[in-house]
């Protein structure tokens, strides 16, 4: 059973993408009485229409996430156009240890994603207060940046979305890292097919790709997110050993510990089961670094 925590439109989207995947049947909680019983009754009349056999619940209550494979964290207050992912720190660092502890009692033997900004910190707090292995928590954001990433190489070298390979590091968030040098598009690295200063802007523009979502919509984005959640959720339950970018805690890898971080990782069976380290020069490690240093910043201004 998949249980998602939080039955805004995140949550929602993060359930039909799961949902049009047949993964597993979902339990959807929600703290607003109604809101997700409603949801998922929605949900379910959509598996009716479209002939997926899976079950959709709603709960206002954790003792429903008894037994679940995954636990999907969304609760917590969105951004608004104005806002940095890190101006949400402190209202969601609360609500995400209070959910955690949740998990930990009524699903202690579940792999758990979050998706609660900022990302990062918040799967630290996450990965701290459940107690859970290293392998069993980790975060969404990877496969959101890169996706907007794609969209931008895609518009430039008119090539299919399946012929490119991106990797990310680092803060999801304004010091995310690109990697352009790792970035191949069949084989063929982007420094390769762009000049230096088109890659900038490119990167520069999916740093900011967030903010353009809600300042356009007026609300952050959720469609995206639901789908790159599903895609991870499917590596995991279908044991298919995925390289996604995921935020996990770190122990030395890329030269950092205790912190936790988007970094390229096959995610399986068990979960985060191995990190891969790229090499990088000089420049991608200073970049790493501030993303290190902004995140550990944001930590230390917490009491855990």
């Amino acid at each position: 059973m998949i249980a998602i925590i939080g039955s805004g439109r995140v949550g929602v989207s993060t359930a039909i993408h799961c949902a049009l995947k047949e993964l597993d049947d979902i339990t959807l909680i929600d703290v607003v009485e109604g809101l997700p019983q409603g949801e998922a009754l929605d949900l379910l009349h959509m598996c009716g229409i479209l002939g997926i056999d899976i079950d959709i619940r709603g709960s206002n209550d954790y003792k429903d996430i008894a037994g679940a494979d995954i636990v999907v964290l969304t609760a917590g207050f969105i951004r608004k156009a104005d806002m940095t992912r890190m101006d949400l720190l402190f209202k969601n660092s609360e609500i995400v240890k209070q959910v955690s502890e949740k998990i930990k009692e009524y699903a202690p033997n579940s792999k758990l994603i979050v998706v609660t900004n900022p990302l990062d910190v918040m799967t630290y707090i996450a990965y701290k207060t459940t107690g859970f292995g290293k392998q069993r928590v980790m975060g969404f954001s990877g496969p959101l940046d890169t996706g907007r990433f794609k969209t931008l190489v895609k518009r430039e070298l008119k090539v299919s979305y399946k012929d490119m390979d991106v990797p990310i590091i680092g803060e999801h968030g304004e010091t995310m890292v690109l990697l352009p040098r790792h970035t191949y598009i069949c084989g063929k690295p982007l420094t390769e097919l762009l000049p230096s200063e088109k890659i900038s802007q490119l990167v520069e523009e999916t740093r900011k790709m967030g903010a353009q979502v809600i300042k356009l919509k007026g609300w952050s984005a959720s469609h995206a997110p639901g789908a790159g959640v599903a895609v991870m959720v499917e590596s995991i339950l279908r044991d298919q050993k995925r390289v996604i970018p995921t935020s996990v805690y770190l122990t030395g890898e890329y030269g950092v510990s205790d912190v936790c971080l988007v970094v390229p990782a096959v995610l399986g069976r068990e979960g985060v089961e191995k990190v891969i380290e790229l090499p990088l020069n000089d420049e991608e490690k200073q970049a790493f670094m501030k993303s290190f240093e902004t995140v550990r910043n944001a930590i230390s201004q917490l009491k855990l």
